[in-house]
């Protein structure tokens, strides 16, 4: 059986996951990590045997070219390192998550793909991600209609990634609570790191379009330890459309889960990752990409074995 081979850009928390996911994975064969030289040869128990290096030329001269590049980094950095490697003739998949921004991201990513001959997709986590699949297929069953997506209570990678990017901060961890409606607050447990004033962190957090549409509350622990004690990878989210089915009224429509964050947003990269390279050259989003092409094996068998 031929093998998508693939590179890992970045080993946060979901670039570990994406590792975990890979190795799992028959068709897929893990050629290394893209990370920052300084880091080179740490956390080999994250690393499971999988080679790190400092550029994905480095990469490419000992294992040869990828086919896909799964980019792990935080959101903001997504558009330049999804173009670095189209030009580089390597697809990409990424977890790109500024809701308000995806648009443009995908105008400007489509551009640089089709330019390069080469597909990706974007914002393929599991919100935006798989969430965005059913809340089109829950439109599609009841057009006329509202849907609330309520997410958590649980740990925000992209709003921890964003508290732990201010000024002053040495680690934070940000918890969505949600507040019904489809609206949420935001809790962020801060470690100010050494000599920063806490009243200032707590100005540029709250400035940050991150945190600022959002009810939010900032909290000062003392220690690594006060804060790994709540900064767990438990989240959730609770989806739910009240609409018509024609002219017939009050469908009722759910989706409820309870998840390990990275866990899923690296298995739902994975999978976009095999389907990226079925695709046709141009940015994608999870709504354009059909399901079939997000699953191993043969389409026949699989439309035999699920329609």
């Amino acid at each position: 059986m031929s093998t998508i081979k693939v590179a890992v850009h970045g080993l946060g928390n979901i670039g570990k996951a994406v590792i975990d996911c890979l190795l799992c994975a028959r068709d897929f064969d893990c050629l290394g990590v893209v990370r920052r030289a300084s880091s080179l040869g740490t956390q080999s128990l994250f690393l499971q045997g999988v080679p790190d290096y400092a550029s994905i030329d480095a990469l490419i001269a000992e294992r040869g070219r990828p086919d896909v590049a799964v980019i792990c980094g935080p959101s903001r950095n997504v558009p330049v390192d999804a173009r670095h490697y189209m030009e580089k003739n390597i697809s990409t998949v990424d977890s790109f998550d500024i809701h308000s921004e995806i648009p443009q991201v995908v105008a400007d990513l489509d551009t640089v793909a089709k330019a390069a001959g080469r597909a990706c997709i974007t914002a393929a986590g599991w919100d935006p991600g798989t969430d965005s699949v059913l809340r089109a297929l829950f439109e599609a069953m009841t057009p006329a209609g509202t849907t609330f997506t309520n997410f958590g209570r649980g740990r925000s990678m992209g709003h921890s990634v964003a508290a732990r990017a201010v000024s002053g901060v040495e680690n934070a961890c940000s918890i969505t609570i949600p507040i019904g409606g489809g609206k949420h607050s935001r809790l962020v447990y801060v470690l100010p790191a050494a000599g920063a004033s806490f009243a200032d962190i707590k100005q540029r957090i709250a400035a940050d379009p991150y945190f600022s549409n959002d009810p939010l509350d900032v909290r000062e622990v003392g220690s690594q330890e006060e804060l790994d004690a709540v900064a767990d990878n438990s989240h959730g989210v609770l989806m739910e459309r009240i609409g018509a089915s024609g002219s017939a009224s009050n469908q009722r429509l759910s989706f409820d889960m309870r998840i390990d964050n990275p866990a899923l947003t690296a298995q739902v990269l994975v999978s976009c990752a095999r389907a990226v390279t079925r695709l046709n050259p141009g940015c994608h989003t999870l709504i354009d990409v059909p399901p079939v092409a997000l699953l191993p094996g043969d389409r026949m068998k699989n439309i035999a074995r699920l329609v």
